[in-house]
């Protein structure tokens, strides 16, 4: 009714038993071994300043929402005073999401990807904060291709906010409607018993020129620069 047991066919199986948990074992170290030089891989080219303006991309595989042109780029930079400059100089953390999402890329369009671009806020590439981040890798003639973005959305009024550095024009036409109410909330009589039209132009010149004095001296003394001049500038006081 019962076959007896058979010690060396136990042996035998208990030993490939072994040689099979050993065998999964190895490979689940080579996978873990294989990932975590991939990431130290891709942390070392976030870090270098590789400017390489191409990648081998599968362009079948790209999704064509997350291609920009540079001239897109420098527009949005401009009109919110962003800066688009080399992962390298990018002082903040960049989490492992954005790690996955590029060595998910590498794997599907089989190749390294280099030349790391991030478009951020100016103090994003000094210090660390928590507005948005978007890092892209260049596709090349000038196209990037958005890996991730993360952190918090700009503020709603930023563009408004940044609109007087734009240029030299919008910044006069500021200076100009601040001394205009400045000039506004000087008490009728407090230099003649009756005001007229040329007091008021004169309080208002007046107005102008120290208003413009403090925003020059402000420009120099901290070497604040227009959006178009520092939007890809890696230079502190560009």
């Amino acid at each position: 009714m019962f076959q007896k047991t058979n010690i060396q066919c136990k042996l035998q199986r208990t030993k490939e038993n072994q040689h099979r948990e050993a065998k999964i074992l190895s490979e689940v170290r080579e996978i873990l071994k294989q990932h975590n030089l991939n990431d130290a891989r891709i942390q070392q080219q976030l870090g270098s300043q590789n400017n390489s303006n191409h990648n081998h991309f599968d362009f079948d595989l790209l999704e064509t929402d997350r291609i920009f042109h540079i001239d897109q780029i420098k527009e949005i930079c401009i009109d919110y005073r962003l800066r688009f400059l080399n992962s390298a100089y990018f002082k903040g953390k960049i989490p492992q999401e954005a790690i996955s999402k590029i060595k998910h890329l590498e794997q599907i369009h089989n190749t390294e990807i280099k030349g790391f671009k991030i478009m951020a806020p100016s103090k994003l590439f000094k210090l660390e904060d928590k507005d948005d981040p978007l890092l892209f890798a260049p596709i090349g003639n000038e196209y990037f291709y958005l890996v991730h973005k993360w952190g918090n959305d700009l503020h709603p009024l930023r563009k408004l906010l940044v609109w007087p550095f734009k240029n030299i024009g919008n910044l006069v036409v500021l200076v100009l409607i601040i001394s205009y109410l400045a000039t506004l909330m000087v008490p009728e009589g407090l230099f003649s018993k009756k005001s007229t039209t040329a007091e008021f132009w004169i309080i208002y010149f007046f107005m102008f020129k120290c208003i413009a004095s403090v925003v020059i001296f402000y420009g120099f003394a901290l070497g604040k620069n227009f959006n178009p001049a520092i939007w890809n500038s890696k230079y502190f006081n560009a």
